[in-house]
């Protein structure tokens, strides 16, 4: 039986997940006004998959008999002074997650709730993915510095990122993700 504690807690986490997503759709609009659209594209495909987490939680809590709460949702930032600004908040958002994660599995613990690690240990392993993603885009961004031609070259690649899962609402998208 999962108790109220993490019940509550996973309905803090659709509410971060849901405040990644949009984030990460403010940095769209950003990289778009920029004239970034690769980046813009890389950033439009997280935040579907962002909200594809928030609906693996959602999911979670209604199979096991929880009542979906949604929270009020915090506009996190909208504006960047650069490419690279935006990029190191992504990767300190997502190290910000991963620690929301950790902590949701030390409550499963506490609370000997077996049947959500699976689940957790599978969020666990995707955000080594989205802190190391995060990270090399910044990373390489300072790499290039002040340099339009490399800029230019990053933001090409960036918009060649596929997300193939279809709905973030239907779950059978979530099995697409690794």
């Amino acid at each position: 039986m999962i108790s109220k504690k993490m019940f509550d807690s996973m309905n803090e986490q659709i509410k971060m997940e849901l405040e990644s997503s949009y984030l990460y759709l403010s940095m769209v609009a950003y990289f778009h006004s920029r004239n970034l659209d690769g980046m813009a594209h890389w950033m439009r495909c997280q935040v579907h998959e962002e909200t594809i987490h928030a609906m693996k939680f959602f999911d979670h809590v209604i199979s096991r008999g929880g009542e979906v709460v949604l929270l009020d949702l915090k506009q996190l930032k909208l504006t960047w002074k650069s490419p690279l600004e935006a990029w190191k908040g992504a990767y300190a958002h997502e190290q910000f997650i991963t620690a929301k994660i950790h902590n949701l599995i030390r409550i499963a613990r506490e609370e000997n709730d077996y049947t959500a690690e699976p689940m957790l240990a599978w969020f666990a392993n995707e955000q080594i993915e989205e802190e190391s993603n995060t990270d090399k885009a910044a990373r390489q961004i300072e790499m290039v510095g002040d340099s339009k031609q490399g800029l230019f070259m990053l933001d090409r690649e960036m918009g060649t990122r596929i997300f193939v899962a279809g709905s973030p609402f239907d779950p059978a998208a979530y099995n697409l993700l690794k």
